[in-house]
């Protein structure tokens, strides 16, 4: 009796085994010099030789597609194929030499483009996407799709090397990667997508972009799961890192270098539209260059619960971070609630440091480390009007080390991208200031200040080397990010006189349904 139901156990799993086992997998490889389509592809000696053959072709769940390093195609790579949870599609370099490169010319909006499919791993490619005049609509890089198709998972796009990709700098939508999510016919949304470990340089207008039809409070379907960490971001036309639509999306551990270089209008380096519950931490986000914004972090429109935590940001031309939303509708806008900061440096920023704009409340800055080169006259805490002030503003146990000038206040008028400032932060409600350290010279200083004997301030020696990557020369790129992410944690830990304790973002099951 006891071998009958062990029997009848086993074989009661054995379909669950095999839903979760890839089936006839199979490996194909292609090959740009010496493959031909009409080979069967399933061995490295006889390859297709077209990308196209790998997007024509019927992949199934489980299958690889190995391209030949040192290849070279001046086509788009599409897939439109999908894998299964236990069985991606998985494309990937193959032998030793240069990365498989993809250099779609401007034949294509995209080089790599995942359109309607679940379930596929891109990684190990070069991508380009150049042309003699910028795109008069989109171009992309990489280009991550879906429209009209629901819940579409199991995405991963990692140790891409995205480079010159020549798009349109008036629109925000399109860049190095971006990930989209459209379709008023179907709501649709990405769950378990990771881009990490990628290389993206010399892309306009965005580094990594998410973008979404359904990011308003009347018309909410986010995105899930969402995991952008590991990627360095350098000499970008307008934004470097900016997810839209979506829920719980963690940005961890990104650099992003000289955004904001070409583009018309706003920027700023890593900062997420229409979000809940956005967790960025360790990032560095440095020498943004426009005044327009131009911070090196910001929390946008219709967002809730946004966490910046251990970032470093330095040399931004427009400062540290933007709090903001313009006024709140039912229909579309919730305004910017919650926003938290803490545990971050910023050193050497420029023009305001804490910008705090429009209909935003909730909002906490505490625990934040702040130097202000001798050089430098900031805005250290500013209120900003757009369609409304803010309220509820707590900024406390700061460290605002001044070795220029920093002065605080509200928006009294503008010149251009800057801000004229006068004292008090009237009508913006409720701003508290408690527990703060100033060092150096400040100029209207709250009311936790105002008494307390300021004293000069000169910069101590430390180490600010920020390890440095050169994007022309890939190689090494894994070693790089290593020795960033220590460089950075002995920096904060130095900087904050405390032990540096990462937050976990909850990972979601694949089976987990949203309630």
């Amino acid at each position: 009796m006891l071998k009958s139901f062990a029997t009848a156990s086993l074989l009661a799993t054995v379909p669950l085994i095999a839903a979760f086992s890839p089936v006839h997998a199979e490996t194909y490889y292609v090959d740009s010099a010496k493959g031909d389509d009409r080979f069967a592809g399933t061995s490295a000696e006889r390859p297709w030789r077209s990308l196209a053959q790998v997007g024509n072709f019927a992949l199934k769940p489980g299958d690889r597609v190995m391209l030949a390093a040192g290849s070279v195609w001046k086509e788009p790579l599409t897939l439109t194929r999908s894998g299964a949870a236990y069985a991606p599609i998985t494309i990937a370099a193959a032998g030793g030499g240069p990365r498989p490169r993809i250099d779609a010319g401007g034949v294509s909006s995209h080089g790599v483009g995942v359109i309607n499919a679940e379930y596929v791993t891109v990684s190990g490619l070069e991508v380009t996407n150049d042309a003699p005049t910028p795109a008069p609509t989109q171009r992309f890089g990489v280009l991550v799709s879906a429209q009209d198709r629901g819940v579409t998972r199991g995405i991963r796009i990692t140790d891409m090397y995205v480079h010159d990709v020549r798009g349109t700098n008036d629109r925000k939508d399109n860049g190095g990667i971006v990930f989209r999510a459209i379709g008023q016919k179907r709501a649709t949304r990405f769950q378990d997508l990771a881009i990490e470990r990628n290389i993206v340089w010399r892309v306009d207008r965005s580094g990594i972009a998410g973008i979404s039809d359904r990011v308003t409070s009347a018309n909410w379907f986010p995105s899930e799961n969402v995991v952008i960490r590991d990627n360095y971001v350098e000499d970008i036309g307008g934004d470097g890192i900016v997810p839209r639509g979506t829920d719980g999306t963690l940005i961890e551990h990104n650099i992003v270098r000289y955004a904001g270089g070409r583009a018309p209008g706003y920027s700023a380096g890593i900062w997420q539209w229409s979000t809940d519950n956005s967790l960025i931490q360790l990032n560095e986000a440095a020498y943004t260059r426009t005044r327009y914004d131009g911070q090196g972090f910001d929390s946008d429109f219709n967002s809730r619960r946004t966490t910046f935590l251990y970032n470093y940001s330095h040399d931004n031309a427009g400062g540290f971070l933007l709090v903001c939303s313009p006024k709140q509708s039912d229909t579309d806008n919730l305004g910017n609630r919650g926003t938290v900061a803490r545990f971050n440096v910023s050193r050497n920023d420029g023009t305001r440091i804490f910008q705090i704009a429009g209909n935003v409340s909730d909002v906490l800055i505490e625990k934040n480390i702040v130097h202000v080169g001798k050089a430098l006259d900031v805005q250290m805490v500013i209120a900003t009007n757009w369609d409304g002030w803010a309220r509820d503003v707590r900024v406390q146990n700061n460290s605002f080390k001044v070795a220029g000038t920093a002065r605080y206040g509200r928006e009294s008028g503008r010149s251009g991208p800057d801000y004229l400032i006068q004292p008090g932060f009237a009508p913006a409600q409720y701003f508290r200031f408690a527990g703060n350290s100033y060092l150096g010279r400040h100029i209207d200083l709250p009311e936790d200040g105002v008494g307390q004997p300021v004293l000069p301030y000169q910069e101590q020696p430390a180490d600010w080397q920020v390890p440095t990557f050169d994007p022309a020369k890939p190689d090494g790129f894994s070693d790089y990010l290593i020795h960033h992410r220590s460089w950075m944690l002995s920096m904060l830990q130095r900087e904050l006189a405390a032990p540096v304790d990462i937050k976990q973002a909850r990972p979601m099951s694949i089976f987990e349904v949203r309630r």
